[in-house]
């Protein structure tokens, strides 16, 4: 087996390298010192923090006593996803390495990535009391105008203004780009960040296939997402399981080959009592199917 830990070693600071800088959603994952591994496989532990706001000062009694609750929050994972690749040992000789390294960087790349953040953004959007607004933007001063409305909610709804941040397609931020204007400055100047999604990773709901080709697509019904502001303390993000496995050919009782797998297990989900702090402007919802 020591061929393959160190096969690990090499190949799985490769992934990670490649999950930071593909995925478009890293930046939302949260601490790992703030959760917990749960009694079971598939759940993690959360802390909750509330407390009491003020109350009248006596000059007689003094403070009005207050309480702090700290409790521990069981969540679930709801991302639990896996594949496992054959390469042939003549294969991967006669290319010096290339055909096991390349497998496992593209893999992370064109598979896993995308599916996860498609994933995210859905299940965000999905998620009761979010809001949400059917629009259709066609010019730079629409994408502005619908901007400048999901800041201001924001601000009422007292959501702080670090860490919030505009995830928004490529076409609606180049709408943008060529108004070159003060206003449009001033508002993206509103955000701790700005990340270019693809359309194909920004719907409001997907479908994850079983098996056969695998993969992710944009659910029956669902729409297509204009642009989502998440404030990063209402997400909770976390990978509670990484595993990237490689079986050597000699540990292989099936074939002359090493086998690569993966598997990814982890959470999408919000804080229940800040919902606030995510904005959706989706197009209108496409017809069902049938």
């Amino acid at each position: 087996m020591a061929n393959a830990i160190e096969l690990a070693k090499k190949f799985i600071p490769m992934l990670d390298e490649v999950y930071k800088n593909a995925s478009l959603t890293a930046r939302l994952d949260g601490a790992a010192d703030l959760a917990q591994q749960g009694a079971n496989a598939n759940e993690l532990i959360i802390p909750m923090l509330d407390m009491q706001g003020l109350g009248d000062y006596s000059r007689n009694s003094g403070y009005v006593s207050g309480d702090v609750t700290l409790t521990n929050e069981t969540v679930k994972c709801n991302f639990d996803r896996g594949r496992m690749f054959t390469v042939d040992t003549m294969d991967n000789l006669e290319t010096a390495g290339l055909a096991f390294g390349r497998l496992a960087g593209e893999f992370i790349r064109t598979k896993v990535v995308p599916e996860l953040d498609a994933f995210r953004f859905a299940s965000y959007c999905g998620k009761s009391g979010v809001s949400k607004k059917e629009e259709t933007l066609a010019e730079g001063a629409a994408v502005l105008a619908a901007l400048r409305a999901a800041t201001n909610q924001m601000d009422e709804a007292e959501v702080p203004q670090e860490e919030r941040y505009l995830f928004i397609t490529p076409t609606l931020d180049g709408m943008i780009v060529d108004l070159d204007t003060t206003k449009s400055k001033e508002v993206l100047s509103r955000f701790a960040g700005k990340t270019l999604v693809p359309q194909t990773r920004f719907y409001t709901a997907i479908t994850q296939a079983a098996n056969g080709a695998g993969g992710y697509a944009k659910a029956d019904g669902a729409a297509e997402v204009n642009f989502m502001i998440l404030h990063r303390a209402a997400v909770i993000q976390f990978e509670k399981h990484v595993a990237p496995k490689i079986i050597t050919p000699e540990a292989n009782q099936d074939a002359d080959a090493y086998k690569f797998g993966y598997r990814n297990v982890g959470i999408a989900d919000l804080y229940a009592n800040k919902l606030a702090g995510v904005y959706v402007s989706h197009k209108p919802m496409a017809a069902p199917v049938g």
